[in-house]
Protein backbone atom coordinates (compact mmCIF):
# COMPACT_ATOMS: atom_id res chain seq x y z
CA UNK A 1 0.00 0.00 0.00
CA UNK A 2 1.64 3.09 -0.96
CA UNK A 3 1.38 5.98 2.04
CA UNK A 4 -0.29 8.26 0.06
CA UNK A 5 -3.69 6.08 0.48
CA UNK A 6 -3.43 6.28 4.80
CA UNK A 7 -6.03 8.86 5.63
CA UNK A 8 -4.09 11.28 8.09
CA UNK A 9 -5.18 10.64 11.81
CA UNK A 10 -6.98 13.71 12.62
CA UNK A 11 -9.48 12.72 10.07
CA UNK A 12 -10.05 9.25 10.63
CA UNK A 13 -10.34 9.54 13.55
CA UNK A 14 -13.56 11.10 13.35
CA UNK A 15 -14.87 8.52 11.02
CA UNK A 16 -15.21 6.21 14.36
CA UNK A 17 -16.02 8.66 16.95
CA UNK A 18 -20.07 9.28 17.09
CA UNK A 19 -19.65 13.03 18.80
CA UNK A 20 -18.16 13.61 15.20
CA UNK A 21 -21.43 13.18 13.89
CA UNK A 22 -23.84 14.83 15.94
CA UNK A 23 -21.31 18.03 15.75
CA UNK A 24 -21.08 17.92 12.64
CA UNK A 25 -17.55 17.79 12.37
CA UNK A 26 -17.71 14.63 10.03
CA UNK A 27 -18.76 16.72 7.17
CA UNK A 28 -15.30 18.74 7.26
CA UNK A 29 -13.89 15.77 7.36
CA UNK A 30 -15.65 14.29 4.38
CA UNK A 31 -15.03 17.38 2.92
CA UNK A 32 -11.14 17.09 2.87
CA UNK A 33 -11.01 13.63 1.94
CA UNK A 34 -13.69 14.25 -1.45
CA UNK A 35 -10.61 16.81 -1.77
CA UNK A 36 -7.47 15.11 -1.27
CA UNK A 37 -7.72 11.43 -0.65
CA UNK A 38 -11.70 10.11 -2.10
CA UNK A 39 -10.61 6.84 -1.57
CA UNK A 40 -8.30 6.47 1.01
CA UNK A 41 -7.11 4.05 4.25
CA UNK A 42 -8.11 4.48 7.57
CA UNK A 43 -5.97 3.01 9.90
CA UNK A 44 -7.20 3.38 13.44
CA UNK A 45 -6.27 1.84 16.86
CA UNK A 46 -8.20 -0.54 17.80
CA UNK A 47 -9.92 -1.39 14.34
CA UNK A 48 -9.52 -3.24 11.39
CA UNK A 49 -7.51 -1.09 8.79
CA UNK A 50 -10.56 0.08 5.69
CA UNK A 51 -10.73 1.93 2.91
CA UNK A 52 -13.07 5.03 2.71
CA UNK A 53 -15.29 6.14 -0.38
CA UNK A 54 -16.59 9.45 -0.12
CA UNK A 55 -16.93 10.58 -4.18
CA UNK A 56 -20.82 10.05 -4.72
CA UNK A 57 -19.19 7.99 -8.14
CA UNK A 58 -17.35 5.57 -6.47
CA UNK A 59 -19.72 4.57 -3.66
CA UNK A 60 -22.83 3.92 -7.05
CA UNK A 61 -19.90 1.64 -8.34
CA UNK A 62 -19.26 0.00 -4.87
CA UNK A 63 -23.20 -0.09 -4.39
CA UNK A 64 -23.41 -1.36 -8.02
CA UNK A 65 -21.11 -4.37 -8.24
CA UNK A 66 -22.94 -6.49 -5.28
CA UNK A 67 -20.77 -9.84 -6.77
CA UNK A 68 -17.26 -8.21 -5.92
CA UNK A 69 -18.56 -6.13 -3.21
CA UNK A 70 -20.21 -7.95 -0.39
CA UNK A 71 -22.56 -7.34 2.29
CA UNK A 72 -22.20 -10.23 4.39
CA UNK A 73 -18.64 -11.66 4.67
CA UNK A 74 -17.88 -8.91 7.57
CA UNK A 75 -19.83 -6.61 10.05
CA UNK A 76 -22.14 -4.18 8.08
CA UNK A 77 -21.49 -1.28 10.59
CA UNK A 78 -17.91 -0.16 11.74
CA UNK A 79 -16.99 -1.99 15.13
CA UNK A 80 -13.86 -2.29 16.85
CA UNK A 81 -11.62 -6.20 16.59
CA UNK A 82 -12.99 -6.45 20.04
CA UNK A 83 -16.48 -5.83 19.50
CA UNK A 84 -16.22 -7.92 15.99
CA UNK A 85 -14.60 -10.86 17.85
CA UNK A 86 -17.76 -10.99 21.01
CA UNK A 87 -20.36 -11.06 17.91
CA UNK A 88 -18.67 -13.71 16.35
CA UNK A 89 -18.38 -15.57 19.51
CA UNK A 90 -21.60 -15.12 20.56
CA UNK A 91 -22.92 -15.94 17.13
CA UNK A 92 -21.00 -19.12 16.21
CA UNK A 93 -18.31 -17.57 13.80
CA UNK A 94 -20.68 -14.66 11.94
CA UNK A 95 -19.95 -10.93 12.57
CA UNK A 96 -23.52 -10.24 12.80
CA UNK A 97 -25.60 -9.91 15.73
CA UNK A 98 -28.92 -10.03 13.59
CA UNK A 99 -29.13 -10.99 9.84
CA UNK A 100 -31.23 -9.17 7.72
CA UNK A 101 -31.43 -7.93 4.03
CA UNK A 102 -28.63 -5.42 5.30
CA UNK A 103 -26.38 -8.46 5.85
CA UNK A 104 -27.57 -10.74 3.24
CA UNK A 105 -25.99 -10.94 -0.83
CA UNK A 106 -27.45 -12.83 -3.32
CA UNK A 107 -28.08 -15.69 -3.67
CA UNK A 108 -30.01 -15.12 -0.21
CA UNK A 109 -30.38 -11.34 -0.61
CA UNK A 110 -33.50 -11.42 -3.53
CA UNK A 111 -35.26 -14.18 -2.49
CA UNK A 112 -35.91 -12.78 0.91
CA UNK A 113 -36.32 -9.03 -0.40
CA UNK A 114 -39.13 -10.60 -2.49
CA UNK A 115 -41.19 -12.00 0.67
CA UNK A 116 -42.11 -8.35 1.19
CA UNK A 117 -41.52 -6.25 -1.66
CA UNK A 118 -45.18 -6.17 -2.97
CA UNK A 119 -46.02 -4.61 0.33
CA UNK A 120 -43.66 -1.49 0.01
CA UNK A 121 -44.14 -0.87 -3.93
CA UNK A 122 -46.12 2.30 -5.01
CA UNK A 123 -49.41 0.36 -6.27
CA UNK A 124 -49.75 -0.93 -2.59
CA UNK A 125 -48.75 2.37 -0.71
CA UNK A 126 -50.93 4.02 -2.82
CA UNK A 127 -53.97 1.96 -1.33
CA UNK A 128 -52.56 2.98 1.89
CA UNK A 129 -52.66 7.17 1.62
CA UNK A 130 -55.86 7.97 2.80
CA UNK A 131 -54.73 5.81 6.48
CA UNK A 132 -51.27 7.77 6.52
CA UNK A 133 -53.20 11.12 5.46
CA UNK A 134 -55.44 10.68 8.50
CA UNK A 135 -52.43 9.57 10.83
CA UNK A 136 -50.84 13.19 9.35
CA UNK A 137 -53.61 15.00 10.45
CA UNK A 138 -53.81 13.93 13.57
CA UNK A 139 -49.73 14.68 14.31
CA UNK A 140 -50.66 18.22 13.18
CA UNK A 141 -53.52 18.68 15.22
CA UNK A 142 -51.26 17.51 18.42
CA UNK A 143 -48.82 19.72 17.24
CA UNK A 144 -51.10 22.64 17.20
CA UNK A 145 -52.29 22.01 20.57
CA UNK A 146 -48.98 22.51 22.04
CA UNK A 147 -49.39 26.25 21.99
CA UNK A 148 -46.49 27.52 19.40
CA UNK A 149 -43.91 26.13 21.19
CA UNK A 150 -42.81 22.25 21.02
CA UNK A 151 -39.90 19.75 20.43
CA UNK A 152 -41.07 19.08 16.78
CA UNK A 153 -39.00 15.64 17.27
CA UNK A 154 -41.15 14.51 20.33
CA UNK A 155 -44.34 16.01 19.38
CA UNK A 156 -44.09 14.82 15.70
CA UNK A 157 -41.27 13.47 14.07
CA UNK A 158 -40.98 10.74 16.26
CA UNK A 159 -44.54 9.33 16.53
CA UNK A 160 -45.97 10.19 13.39
CA UNK A 161 -43.44 7.62 10.77
CA UNK A 162 -43.32 4.84 13.71
CA UNK A 163 -47.60 4.89 13.90
CA UNK A 164 -47.84 4.25 10.25
CA UNK A 165 -45.32 1.65 10.19
CA UNK A 166 -46.60 -0.42 13.10
CA UNK A 167 -49.97 0.00 11.20
CA UNK A 168 -48.24 -1.54 8.52
CA UNK A 169 -46.67 -4.53 10.46
CA UNK A 170 -48.97 -5.09 12.77
CA UNK A 171 -48.00 -3.57 15.80
CA UNK A 172 -50.81 -2.56 18.28
CA UNK A 173 -50.86 1.31 19.28
CA UNK A 174 -50.30 0.51 22.44
CA UNK A 175 -47.23 -1.08 21.79
CA UNK A 176 -45.19 1.99 19.72
CA UNK A 177 -43.73 3.43 22.85
CA UNK A 178 -41.85 0.59 23.67
CA UNK A 179 -41.31 0.17 19.65
CA UNK A 180 -39.75 3.59 20.03
CA UNK A 181 -37.65 3.14 23.01
CA UNK A 182 -35.96 -0.29 21.81
CA UNK A 183 -34.94 1.79 18.32
CA UNK A 184 -33.43 4.38 20.09
CA UNK A 185 -31.37 2.26 22.38
CA UNK A 186 -30.39 -0.41 19.34
CA UNK A 187 -28.91 2.70 16.65
CA UNK A 188 -28.23 4.93 19.90
CA UNK A 189 -26.18 2.81 21.43
CA UNK A 190 -23.46 5.39 21.96
CA UNK A 191 -25.36 8.13 22.89
CA UNK A 192 -25.67 8.13 26.82
CA UNK A 193 -28.93 10.25 26.30
CA UNK A 194 -30.32 7.17 24.11
CA UNK A 195 -28.25 3.94 25.24
CA UNK A 196 -29.98 1.88 27.53
CA UNK A 197 -27.75 2.01 30.33
CA UNK A 198 -26.98 5.30 29.57
CA UNK A 199 -23.02 4.38 28.63
CA UNK A 200 -20.66 6.43 26.66
CA UNK A 201 -18.31 4.14 24.97
CA UNK A 202 -20.36 1.51 23.82
CA UNK A 203 -19.70 -0.86 20.85
CA UNK A 204 -22.65 -3.35 18.97
CA UNK A 205 -21.66 -6.22 21.19
CA UNK A 206 -23.41 -4.24 24.07
CA UNK A 207 -26.77 -4.44 22.14
CA UNK A 208 -27.15 -8.01 22.82
CA UNK A 209 -25.14 -8.15 26.69
CA UNK A 210 -27.83 -5.41 27.78
CA UNK A 211 -30.51 -7.50 26.48
CA UNK A 212 -31.81 -4.87 23.74
CA UNK A 213 -32.29 -7.37 20.71
CA UNK A 214 -33.45 -10.37 22.97
CA UNK A 215 -36.26 -7.78 24.03
CA UNK A 216 -37.12 -7.34 20.31
CA UNK A 217 -36.78 -11.02 19.81
CA UNK A 218 -39.24 -11.73 22.75
CA UNK A 219 -41.50 -9.56 21.21
CA UNK A 220 -41.66 -10.59 18.00
CA UNK A 221 -41.75 -14.14 19.04
CA UNK A 222 -44.84 -13.87 20.52
CA UNK A 223 -46.39 -12.02 17.34
CA UNK A 224 -44.58 -14.60 15.23
CA UNK A 225 -47.10 -17.36 17.17
CA UNK A 226 -49.97 -15.49 16.74
CA UNK A 227 -49.95 -15.06 13.06
CA UNK A 228 -49.19 -18.47 12.41
CA UNK A 229 -52.38 -19.08 14.42
CA UNK A 230 -54.31 -16.15 13.24
CA UNK A 231 -53.57 -14.85 9.73
CA UNK A 232 -54.21 -11.24 9.66
CA UNK A 233 -53.35 -8.50 6.42
CA UNK A 234 -50.05 -7.10 7.69
CA UNK A 235 -46.25 -7.66 6.64
CA UNK A 236 -45.74 -9.51 10.16
CA UNK A 237 -48.49 -12.35 9.19
CA UNK A 238 -45.86 -12.17 5.14
CA UNK A 239 -42.72 -13.02 7.84
CA UNK A 240 -44.16 -15.73 9.89
CA UNK A 241 -45.84 -17.88 7.26
CA UNK A 242 -43.13 -17.04 5.00
CA UNK A 243 -40.99 -19.66 3.01
CA UNK A 244 -37.60 -20.15 1.28
CA UNK A 245 -37.22 -23.25 -0.94
CA UNK A 246 -39.75 -24.72 0.52
CA UNK A 247 -38.55 -24.28 3.76
CA UNK A 248 -39.49 -22.02 6.65
CA UNK A 249 -37.01 -19.47 7.28
CA UNK A 250 -35.03 -19.72 10.48
CA UNK A 251 -35.84 -17.95 13.46
CA UNK A 252 -32.75 -15.26 13.45
CA UNK A 253 -34.40 -14.22 9.70
CA UNK A 254 -37.01 -14.23 11.05
CA UNK A 255 -36.62 -12.15 13.51
CA UNK A 256 -34.53 -9.81 12.03
CA UNK A 257 -36.79 -9.09 9.48
CA UNK A 258 -39.00 -7.89 12.14
CA UNK A 259 -36.46 -5.98 13.36
CA UNK A 260 -35.31 -4.16 10.33
CA UNK A 261 -38.97 -3.40 9.89
CA UNK A 262 -39.76 -2.01 12.71
CA UNK A 263 -36.71 -0.19 13.41
CA UNK A 264 -35.54 1.19 9.63
CA UNK A 265 -39.24 1.44 8.73
CA UNK A 266 -39.50 4.55 10.75
CA UNK A 267 -36.11 5.60 12.52
CA UNK A 268 -34.55 7.06 9.26
CA UNK A 269 -37.85 8.61 7.84
CA UNK A 270 -38.50 11.02 11.74
CA UNK A 271 -34.87 12.28 11.33
CA UNK A 272 -35.58 13.38 7.52
CA UNK A 273 -39.11 15.13 8.36
CA UNK A 274 -37.31 16.85 11.63
CA UNK A 275 -34.33 17.55 9.07
CA UNK A 276 -36.98 19.39 6.25
CA UNK A 277 -38.78 21.22 9.61
CA UNK A 278 -34.96 22.25 10.64
CA UNK A 279 -34.14 23.36 7.21
CA UNK A 280 -37.45 25.81 7.00
CA UNK A 281 -36.56 27.12 9.96
CA UNK A 282 -33.17 28.37 9.25
CA UNK A 283 -34.16 28.97 5.72
CA UNK A 284 -37.35 31.33 5.33
CA UNK A 285 -37.10 32.12 2.04
CA UNK A 286 -37.13 28.35 1.30
CA UNK A 287 -39.89 27.87 3.99
CA UNK A 288 -42.10 31.21 1.76
CA UNK A 289 -41.56 29.16 -1.44
CA UNK A 290 -43.05 25.42 -0.16
CA UNK A 291 -45.68 27.93 1.69
CA UNK A 292 -46.58 29.75 -2.28
CA UNK A 293 -46.39 26.42 -4.09
CA UNK A 294 -47.14 22.86 -3.13
CA UNK A 295 -45.95 21.64 -6.28
CA UNK A 296 -42.56 21.77 -4.49
CA UNK A 297 -43.39 19.46 -1.74
CA UNK A 298 -41.75 16.36 -3.25
CA UNK A 299 -38.50 18.41 -3.89
CA UNK A 300 -38.50 19.77 -0.32
CA UNK A 301 -38.82 15.91 0.65
CA UNK A 302 -35.52 14.48 -1.34
CA UNK A 303 -33.62 17.60 -0.57
CA UNK A 304 -34.23 16.85 3.24
CA UNK A 305 -33.35 13.47 2.53
CA UNK A 306 -30.16 14.22 0.84
CA UNK A 307 -29.29 17.15 3.49
CA UNK A 308 -29.64 15.36 6.84
CA UNK A 309 -28.64 11.47 4.70
CA UNK A 310 -29.63 9.57 8.20
CA UNK A 311 -27.86 6.31 6.85
CA UNK A 312 -24.55 7.57 7.27
CA UNK A 313 -22.39 4.70 6.61
CA UNK A 314 -22.86 1.27 5.42
CA UNK A 315 -19.30 -1.50 5.42
CA UNK A 316 -18.88 -3.24 2.44
CA UNK A 317 -15.69 -6.12 1.88
CA UNK A 318 -13.75 -7.67 -1.63
CA UNK A 319 -14.49 -10.74 -2.42
CA UNK A 320 -11.44 -10.95 -4.79
CA UNK A 321 -8.26 -9.08 -4.97
CA UNK A 322 -9.04 -5.55 -7.14
CA UNK A 323 -8.60 -2.21 -8.64
CA UNK A 324 -10.09 0.47 -7.49
CA UNK A 325 -9.97 4.30 -7.67
CA UNK A 326 -6.58 4.09 -8.20
CA UNK A 327 -5.92 1.44 -5.12
CA UNK A 328 -4.97 -2.14 -5.23
CA UNK A 329 -7.33 -3.69 -2.64
CA UNK A 330 -6.79 -7.32 -1.24
CA UNK A 331 -9.43 -9.89 -0.82
CA UNK A 332 -11.56 -9.59 2.68
CA UNK A 333 -10.66 -5.92 2.30
CA UNK A 334 -13.06 -3.68 4.25
CA UNK A 335 -14.63 -0.32 3.03
CA UNK A 336 -16.84 2.41 4.63
CA UNK A 337 -19.54 4.15 2.04
CA UNK A 338 -20.40 7.33 3.34
CA UNK A 339 -23.72 8.45 2.26
CA UNK A 340 -23.82 11.40 3.79
CA UNK A 341 -20.03 12.35 2.22
CA UNK A 342 -21.50 11.35 -1.75
CA UNK A 343 -24.48 13.66 -0.69
CA UNK A 344 -22.59 16.44 -0.20
CA UNK A 345 -20.06 15.91 -3.26
CA UNK A 346 -19.45 19.27 -4.81
CA UNK A 347 -19.14 17.05 -8.33
CA UNK A 348 -22.39 16.67 -8.20
CA UNK A 349 -24.48 18.62 -6.06
CA UNK A 350 -24.61 22.42 -6.52
CA UNK A 351 -23.61 24.51 -3.57
CA UNK A 352 -24.11 20.96 -1.55
CA UNK A 353 -24.34 22.43 1.86
CA UNK A 354 -27.20 24.49 1.21
CA UNK A 355 -30.25 23.81 1.45
CA UNK A 356 -32.30 24.32 -1.31
CA UNK A 357 -35.74 22.53 -2.26
CA UNK A 358 -36.10 23.10 -5.77
CA UNK A 359 -32.73 21.73 -6.14
CA UNK A 360 -32.62 19.73 -9.18
CA UNK A 361 -31.68 17.29 -10.51
CA UNK A 362 -31.24 15.97 -6.95
CA UNK A 363 -29.67 12.28 -7.05
CA UNK A 364 -28.97 11.95 -3.50
CA UNK A 365 -27.76 8.77 -2.23
CA UNK A 366 -29.77 8.52 0.67
CA UNK A 367 -31.69 5.04 -0.12
CA UNK A 368 -28.49 3.38 -1.49
CA UNK A 369 -28.37 1.98 -4.88
CA UNK A 370 -28.36 -1.03 -7.04
CA UNK A 371 -29.41 -4.82 -5.22
CA UNK A 372 -29.52 -3.05 -1.39
CA UNK A 373 -31.75 0.25 -2.83
CA UNK A 374 -34.24 0.77 0.46
CA UNK A 375 -37.28 -1.12 0.24
CA UNK A 376 -39.16 1.65 1.89
CA UNK A 377 -38.49 4.34 0.50
CA UNK A 378 -41.80 4.81 -1.78
CA UNK A 379 -43.08 4.63 1.84
CA UNK A 380 -40.74 7.00 3.40
CA UNK A 381 -41.07 9.75 0.61
CA UNK A 382 -45.28 9.48 0.67
CA UNK A 383 -45.43 9.49 4.47
CA UNK A 384 -43.36 12.79 3.91
CA UNK A 385 -45.08 14.71 1.24
CA UNK A 386 -48.53 14.01 3.03
CA UNK A 387 -47.16 15.30 6.51
CA UNK A 388 -46.46 18.53 4.42
CA UNK A 389 -49.52 18.46 2.65
CA UNK A 390 -51.19 18.64 6.22
CA UNK A 391 -49.03 20.86 8.06
CA UNK A 392 -47.70 23.71 5.36
CA UNK A 393 -51.20 24.64 4.63
CA UNK A 394 -51.57 25.73 8.49
CA UNK A 395 -48.07 26.57 9.37
CA UNK A 396 -47.85 30.91 8.78
CA UNK A 397 -44.08 30.59 10.67
CA UNK A 398 -41.55 28.83 12.27
CA UNK A 399 -37.98 29.22 13.81
CA UNK A 400 -35.52 27.74 16.19
CA UNK A 401 -36.63 28.31 19.80
CA UNK A 402 -33.21 26.65 21.15
CA UNK A 403 -30.42 24.84 19.92
CA UNK A 404 -31.32 21.49 17.72
CA UNK A 405 -29.30 18.68 18.82
CA UNK A 406 -28.54 15.42 16.72
CA UNK A 407 -27.80 11.54 18.06
CA UNK A 408 -24.39 10.23 18.63
CA UNK A 409 -24.06 7.55 16.36
CA UNK A 410 -21.33 6.61 13.33
CA UNK A 411 -24.03 4.58 11.78
CA UNK A 412 -27.88 5.66 11.34
CA UNK A 413 -27.65 9.35 13.03
CA UNK A 414 -30.16 12.35 12.89
CA UNK A 415 -32.02 15.57 14.52
CA UNK A 416 -32.70 14.23 18.57
CA UNK A 417 -34.18 17.52 19.63
CA UNK A 418 -35.75 20.32 17.45
CA UNK A 419 -36.62 23.10 19.46
CA UNK A 420 -39.04 25.07 17.81
CA UNK A 421 -40.96 28.37 18.00
CA UNK A 422 -44.14 28.62 15.40
CA UNK A 423 -47.60 29.89 14.35
CA UNK A 424 -50.51 27.82 13.35
CA UNK A 425 -54.37 27.98 12.63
Amino acid sequence: MSSSARIPDEHAVNLVDPTAYADGRIHDTYAWLRANNPFGRAEIEGFEPFWVATRHADILEISRQNALFHNGDKATVISTKEADAAVRAMMGGSPHLVRSLVQMDAPDHPKYRALTQAWFMPPNIKGLEDRIRGIARRAVDKMAATGGECDFVREVALGYPLHVIMEILGVPEEDEPRMLTLTQELFGAADPELARDGGAKRDIASLMRDGVIADFYAYFTRMSADRRANPRDDVATVIANSTIDGQPISELEAMSYYMIVATAGHDTTSSSTAGALWGLATHPAEFAKVKADPSLIPGLVDESIRWISPVKTFMRSATEATEFAGRHLAKDDWMMLCYASGNRDEAVFDDPAAFRIDRKPNRHLAFGYGAHLCLGQHLAKMEMRVLWEELLPRLDSVELNGEPKQSLATFVNGPKTLPIRFKMH
